[in-house]
């Protein structure tokens, strides 16, 4: 299995507020700092929450090499968290062992991770995370699945070693 420093990453950030300046965006920067020993982030953006346009960016993102993408925000229940919605229009296959733990993970610190609605999938060799928007819970839930991303990353590749051990 391949060391993963050099996976290409892209770190998306979905907010109405952050789009035109009304909040600053503390959970992309977040996740570039936890990501950072996978290797390099490659690409980033805030967009508001726009499905289209938020299918359009993954898709380009995907068909750019990106290893992994990562987005932070729309994943709850509020009428334009529609990031779940954007990502399943792209993605090929899902992974839901991987938002399940990051749900299960969050629910050991408050209930309300039960809302959250952020899925994982694959699309060609991409692998694409929906984390939520708040800082602290993108810590949370990223570090429920950061040790396992190498090997996913991996195999996405071709590279995969043995699962068993």
């Amino acid at each position: 299995m391949t060391s993963g420093a050099d996976f290409q990453i892209g770190v998306l950030t979905l907010s109405d507020k952050g789009s035109v300046g009304d909040r600053i965006d503390t959970s992309g920067p977040a996740i570039a700092e936890m990501v950072s020993h996978l290797g390099q982030v490659e690409k980033s953006a805030l967009l508001p929450d726009e499905c289209d346009a938020i299918a359009a960016l993954l898709c380009d993102w995907s068909t750019a090499g990106l290893d992994l993408i990562l987005t932070t925000g729309g994943t709850g229940l509020a009428p334009r968290d529609v990031t779940p919605e954007a990502t399943l229009q792209v993605v090929d296959r899902l992974v839901p062992g991987m938002a399940e733990v990051m749900r299960q993970s969050g629910l050991q610190k408050t209930p309300h991770a039960m809302l959250s609605r952020g899925v994982v999938g694959i699309r060609g060799r991409t692998l694409i995370v929906n984390l939520p928007g708040s800082e602290k819970a993108v810590r949370e839930n990223l570090a429920a699945i950061l040790p396992t991303l190498p090997h996913a990353l991996a195999t996405l590749r071709g590279n995969s070693g043995d699962c068993g051990r």
